[in-house]
């Protein structure tokens, strides 16, 4: 049975900036990765590099800009390699609600349940840089 996370937030800018934020490398290394690299077009490749050991990459499997952007994990570890996480994002009167899932995780072990609250704080990091352009260091990023 394949396992799966989701959160939901809301982030108060427009959908595009919201996109850009998820979408732009120059973007995602303010909350996420520590290096990035990439396009947002179907087939394109990112590069998550964390560190040396978790220099992670990710296919495009389907994006429109302002409303979502999905990726199968193509090179990770062994927990990450048959997952597939995303942003879908609906427009709101206060701004942007942002529907992440990562799903298809092979089974609900500690890396899974870890990997969970991990997400949980770095959305919480995502809308405090879109909202508030705060940058968290990436040594402090969980």
């Amino acid at each position: 049975m394949a396992n799966a996370i989701y959160h939901n937030v809301l982030i108060e800018k427009n959908p595009h900036e919201v996109y850009d934020a998820v979408s732009q490398p120059k973007h995602l290394v303010n909350w996420w990765p520590l290096k990035c690299d990439g396009l947002p077009h179907i087939g394109e490749t990112y590069n998550y590099n964390f560190t040396d050991e978790y220099n992670w990459f990710a296919k495009v499997s389907s994006c429109k800009a302002g409303e979502h952007i999905h990726f199968k994990m193509t090179i990770s570890d062994t927990d990450w390699d048959p997952t597939t996480f995303g942003y879908d994002l609906e427009p709101n009167e206060k701004g942007t609600y942002l529907r992440f899932f990562h799903k298809d995780w092979p089974e609900q072990n500690d890396h899974f349940k870890h990997s969970a609250y991990c997400w949980a704080i770095l959305l919480k990091g995502l809308k405090d840089y879109v909202e508030k352009d705060i940058v968290i260091p990436f040594e402090e990023r969980s």
